[in-house]
């Protein structure tokens, strides 16, 4: 049976690929995003003299593991397979899990967040698109996987506070040790039989490749963005909560209350700005600026700390300009790079935004630490205009 429907558009089998790889990077995206609005104020309170790096560091450090891990993990599925490297990878994401649920200690935390970064099934679950899906349908397919990803961090923003009101943040760990289940679930049943597995140059990494992607400047810039984009969320979620809880007076269980408007409106206001950047060719100016709103606001977090519209109107500012450049980044690095070389340069981007949450989160908690809450904001303030800089 042919791929490609006689009617030109995606064959069933290329959609029921599609949006299985899509659920499979969502229960990922869910586990390891619910607890950023909430882990601070649970370590704070759970664990005994804990410090504001280790905070940070039990963020992040899955992102370090995640990079460190991402390209080995898909080079073995050269080798042995996806689904069984997926398999594997989503087993250990659970025992990271379970490791955080009944983490006694922050460092043990931290163990377990390392861990959970470990199940680094991204390359593998993208090259599964290459081996699934025709050329033709493709962009088609990432897309479907890059709006899943977009609505599951949004969502784990609104649920995390949820959930950890009704079953403690404990819970929420026991909770991604479920997704990571249901995730093995789609694998097996769901996601097609792969077998016709074969390297893509524009979905697969190739280590040899890596000095040219390297001296590239344009990709540098890209790569350096996505790693200054996360390094300050990372950082920022780590006083976010704070401040909400201290600031505008909200108890834990009511913060979705500003998440949901505020992504929800941040999606809806940033569409002008992408519709302006793709048909009238406006991309640089629009890209500059979103990069200086995000430094701009930093320093708005950074003089106004209270009040309940104080903040959701810094928040919404900042994540109407964090989605644009999301979505930008990413379609720019495959825009800019060599034909043959376009997975490559994902596989060094996406390096790049992991470590940049691990270097967020690190170096957030150690400002927070020893300068406080607006010492994250100088932080913060100062990567973002040093990619304003760059860009």
């Amino acid at each position: 049976m042919s791929i490609v429907s006689a009617q030109g558009s995606m064959s069933p089998t290329e959609r029921r690929a599609s949006f299985s790889i899509a659920g499979i990077f969502s229960t990922r995206m869910l586990g390891l995003f619910m607890i950023f609005p909430v882990f601070a104020l649970f370590a704070e309170a759970e664990f005994s003299e804990v410090t504001g790096l280790q905070i940070g560091i039990a963020m992040g450090i899955y992102g370090l593991t995640q990079a460190l891990l991402q390209i080995p993990y898909g080079m073995l599925s050269d080798k042995y397979g996806r689904k069984p490297l997926m398999i594997l990878g989503m087993v250990v994401f659970m025992v990271g899990s379970v490791i955080c649920a009944l983490a006694d200690s922050i460092e043990m935390m931290i163990i377990g967040r390392a861990i959970q970064g470990m199940g680094a099934v991204a390359a593998v679950l993208m090259a599964s698109v290459a081996d699934l899906v025709t050329e033709k349908y493709r962009l088609r397919a990432l897309s479907i996987v890059g709006i899943t990803i977009g609505l599951s961090f949004t969502l784990s923003l609104i649920a995390g506070p949820v959930l950890a009101s009704l079953f403690g943040v404990r819970g929420i760990f026991w909770i991604t040790g479920l997704l990571a289940v249901m995730g093995i679930l789609l694998v097996i049943f769901a996601l097609p039989k792969i077998e016709n597995q074969t390297f893509q140059r524009e979905a697969g990494t190739d280590t040899s490749q890596f000095g040219e992607i390297l001296r590239d400047k344009q990709l540098l810039r890209l790569d350096l963005g996505v790693f200054i984009l996360h390094a300050m969320l990372t950082a920022m979620f780590i006083v976010v909560p704070l401040a909400l809880r201290d600031g505008a007076q909200l108890d834990v269980l009511d913060h979705w209350h500003v998440y949901l408007p505020v992504m929800l409106l941040s999606f809806v206001l940033m569409v002008p700005f992408i519709i302006q950047a793709e048909s009238r060719d406006r991309m640089k100016p629009i890209f500059a600026g979103a990069v200086a709103t995000l430094a701009l606001v930093q320093i708005g977090f950074m003089n106004f700390q209270e009040g309940f519209w104080v903040l959701f109107g810094l928040l919404l500012i900042f994540f109407t300009a964090f989605n644009l450049l999301e979505a930008s980044l990413p379609s720019l690095v495959v825009k800019l790079a060599p034909a043959d070389k376009k997975g490559t340069a994902s596989g060094v981007f996406s390096t790049s935004q992991f470590l940049g949450a691990a270097v967020g989160g690190a170096l957030g908690g150690y400002f927070y630490q020893y300068y406080g809450y607006n010492g994250v904001f100088i932080f913060t303030t100062l990567i973002g205009a040093l990619w304003f800089i760059a860009a």
